[in-house]
C-alpha cells in the first residue's frame, strides 16, 4: 500500500510534531520492504540530522545512523561561499551495498539532495537511496522525489520553511521571510 502524504496550505500548516508523526509512519512503512539489518538512516545537517536521530530512536533501529554536511558539495559553493557553521559528516558504517534512507527537513529544488547523494557515493556504492522529508514544498529544479513525506505544502509559501529544535528535542516549523 503506497503512502500518500497530506497536503496543506501555508496558512493551515500543522505543527512540526504532527508532520513528524506522519513522517515516522511513512518511514516505518518504507523500511518494511527492506532487510532491516542493511538499513541506515542518514540525516542532512541540521534539520535532517535531528530527524534522522529521532527516527532512529523511535523506529528502534539497531544499525547506526549517519549525518552529512553537504556544504562542500553544493553546486552554488563558488557563488555563496562556505556556510558559517560547517559541521563534520559522520558516516561510521560501510555504505557499500546498504539501503540508505536520506533524511532532510524541507524538499524544495532538489539541489541539496543531489549534493548529499554525491557525498554519499564518495563513501561507497549503496544498494539504494530513498528520500524521507518532513515537508515537500514543491518547486523542483531536478528530478528528485521523496518516498516518505510528513506533508506537502501547496502552494509553496512565500519565504522559507525553517525547522528548529527546542531544548527538550521538540521540533518547530516556521515560515520566515526571504527579505534580509
Amino acid at each position: 500500500m503506497a503512502y500518500t502524504p497530506n497536503i496543506y496550505t501555508p496558512e493551515q500548516l500543522p505543527d512540526a510534531e504532527t508532520l513528524y508523526a506522519n513522517l515516522l509512519c511513512a518511514v516505518r512503512q518504507e523500511i518494511q520492504s527492506l532487510p532491516v539489518q542493511q538499513v541506515h538512516l542518514v540525516g542532512i545537517h541540521s534539520g535532517g540530522a535531528w530527524l534522522a536521530q529521532r527516527l532512529h530512536r523511535d523506529l528502534k533501529l539497531v544499525q547506526p545512523y549517519g549525518t552529512l554536511d553537504i556544504s562542500f558539495y553544493r553546486d552554488d559553493f563558488d557563488k555563496i561561499g562556505l556556510h558559517a557553521q560547517v559541521l563534520p559528516s559522520e558516516i561510521t558504517f560501510p555504505v557499500a551495498d546498504k539501503h540508505l534512507i536520506l533524511v532532510d527537513d524541507v524538499l524544495y529544488t532538489g539541489r541539496t539532495i543531489r549534493a548529499a547523494m554525491n557525498e554519499l557515493f564518495d563513501y561507497g556504492r549503496p544498494a539504494s537511496i530513498r528520500l524521507a522529508v518532513l515537508v515537500d514544498r514543491g518547486g523542483r529544479e531536478l528530478p528528485i522525489a521523496a518516498v516518505a513525506v510528513g506533508g506537502c505544502v501547496e502552494p509553496a509559501p512565500e519565504g522559507s520553511l525553517v525547522l528548529s529544535q527546542t531544548e527538550d528535542g521538540g521540533l518547530v516549523l516556521t515560515v520566515e521571510s526571504e527579505e534580509h
